[in-house]
């Protein structure tokens, strides 16, 4: 018999993991607000309901990609939410990078209609989720996360269990910092050598496979070669989300992060020069304004 797996938020990330999940043998059923959304599920070979209720009353495991903490509340508590369907044992899977504040509460709303909420944020972009190359930081009820294993197979590279409802989103927001720097530094990287002279495709192979390297560079070093900004799988936008987060959780341990604080400086000025959405790369952009630097303009 075909397993059933449900899918809230049909974004970037996941109409990816949906596509894998129908791939790897999943009846994958799904919902989202935006139409175009929906459309996208289905070519993807998924089949769309018609609220966050209709998919857990339809499968016993639902995985949520939402955009802000606000459609987690809704998703979670409204009038057509998952804390509203028919019966109980529903383990929902919450993948977003959002405050932990909200995670909880949402934890809580579920328990009390007999329902699992796992924190399960995930490591990698939009690209990286095509290829099933993504990371689960997985926290909860184990005995869940445990049930849920085919499912993340089939949608991830590794998984990762690292304790107590909140350890998933304390260990992504460790992550988002480290890519928020490596992204930076990887631009700062490319614009050096575009202020010595040297071609970036040079830079980029060069520099790719020394030590020097990092996956940020690997994988949004060819973008800032190229200067492709415009097919995002990660945006500035999505960027300064996870920042204002990660700010907030630092300064409420009294945390001081100076080499983040500055990287963050760089995606802020590209959200003030109309790059929002955007692929993050285009921090790269950002540096060679600042620098003055027209790759259209012959070098003088």
């Amino acid at each position: 018999m075909k397993k059933s797996v449900g899918i809230i938020g049909v974004g970037i990330m996941g109409t990816a993991m949906a596509r894998n999940l129908h791939q790897a043998g999943f009846d994958v059923v799904g919902y989202d607000p935006a139409p175009e959304a929906l459309a996208r599920l289905e070519d993807a070979g998924g089949r769309s309901l018609t609220s966050p209720r209709a998919v857990a009353e339809a499968v016993p495991i639902i995985i949520m990609s939402l955009p802000k903490a606000e459609a987690l509340i809704e998703v979670v508590g409204g009038a057509n939410g998952i804390a509203r369907a028919a019966g109980s044992g529903q383990i929902v899977v919450e993948c977003s990078t959002l405050p932990l504040d909200i995670k909880h509460a949402a934890r809580d709303e579920m328990e009390k209609h007999g329902k699992i909420l796992l924190d399960c944020p995930i490591s990698g972009t939009g690209a990286q989720a095509v290829n099933k190359d993504l990371v689960i930081l997985g926290s909860g009820d184990k005995e869940a996360f445990g049930h849920c294993s085919d499912v993340f197979a089939g949608m991830s590279r590794v998984q990762h269990y690292l304790g107590s409802f909140g350890r998933g989103s304390v260990m992504k927001y460790i992550a988002n910092h480290l890519v928020t720097i490596h992204n930076v530094a990887a631009a700062e990287a490319m614009v050096l050598g575009l202020k010595a002279g040297i071609d970036p495709s040079l830079v980029y192979e060069t520099l790719s496979d020394s030590a020097g390297t990092s996956r940020m560079f690997q994988m949004r070093g060819p973008l800032m070669r190229d200067e492709k900004y415009e097919a995002p799988t990660a945006t500035i936008r999505m960027q300064l989300k996870d920042i204002g987060i990660i700010d907030a959780f630092a300064d409420s341990l009294d945390c001081a992060l100076p080499v983040y604080a500055a990287a963050s400086q760089i995606y802020h000025a590209g959200a003030a020069l109309g790059r929002k959405e955007q692929d993050t790369a285009a921090v790269c952009a950002v540096l060679e304004t600042m620098h003055g630097i027209d790759r259209k303009k012959p070098a003088s």
